[in-house]
């Protein structure tokens, strides 16, 4: 399985035991093939018993949900460097296209395709993170602020995982499990435009804005 899971920017060593070989073993499983994935079968992907993976995990869901938690984590170190200039769907995007980090991109557009509890965990600390990032992005400059900033990490988090999603409906690579060239033709189609939106806008005043507020039973300040 790759390596490069253990890996990280700031050239840390290696995590190689056990447990985070299992984990491991295991994102690039549920990125590739979905959860449906048994036990076994990434018991035999590690090279272990079955038996081993329920010691360290417990069940099957105690394993993805140590997956969920890793895979948080390690988005959270990528966007240490895109923070003040990337939106969320435009950092997973990124992170994507290079071999190395997309299968935590499919393993994060598995979770959310399977749906349930761990998925909706999952896109909460995601809209947490997202808020987090664009208040530095705020406190640099590079992003304007929002009347309702809660409101708008949570939009840009649902919009970057719901064009990733369709996009990929409509446009099925070769190799579904192929996360890496799914989203280099992702980024192929949306790049442009979706950046242009970003950093220009969409229209060029703001009465649509100000004709909005005056109907909002509750406005923000």
């Amino acid at each position: 399985m790759r390596s490069a899971l253990r890996s990280t920017k700031s050239g840390r060593s290696p995590d190689i035991t056990a447990r985070a070989h299992l984990r491991d073993t295991a994102i690039a499983l549920f990125s590739h093939e979905g959860f449906r994935v048994s036990v076994r079968a990434i018991a035999e992907a590690a090279g272990v018993s079955p038996a081993l993976v329920l010691h360290h995990f417990g069940s099957k869901d105690g394993l993805r949900q140590e997956c969920d938690t890793f895979v948080l984590a390690r988005i959270r170190e990528y966007k240490e460097d895109a923070v003040r200039r990337s939106t969320p769907g435009e950092l997973l995007s990124r992170m994507a296209a290079m071999d190395e980090s997309a299968p935590l991109v499919g393993y994060a557009l598995r979770s959310l395709q399977a749906g349930g509890e761990l998925a909706h965990s999952f896109i909460e600390h995601f809209v947490a993170d997202a808020e987090e990032w664009l208040a530095q992005g705020v406190a640099a400059g590079t992003i304007r602020p929002s009347l309702d900033e809660k409101a708008r990490a949570r939009y840009l988090t649902i919009q970057g995982f719901g064009s990733m999603l369709l996009d990929l409906a409509l446009n099925p690579p070769a190799d579904p499990g192929d996360f890496a060239a799914a989203m280099r033709g992702y980024l192929a189609r949306n790049g442009l435009p979706s950046t242009e939106l970003l950093t220009q806008g969409l229209m060029t005043d703001r009465t649509m804005l100000d004709a909005y507020l005056l109907y909002v039973v509750d406005p923000p300040a």
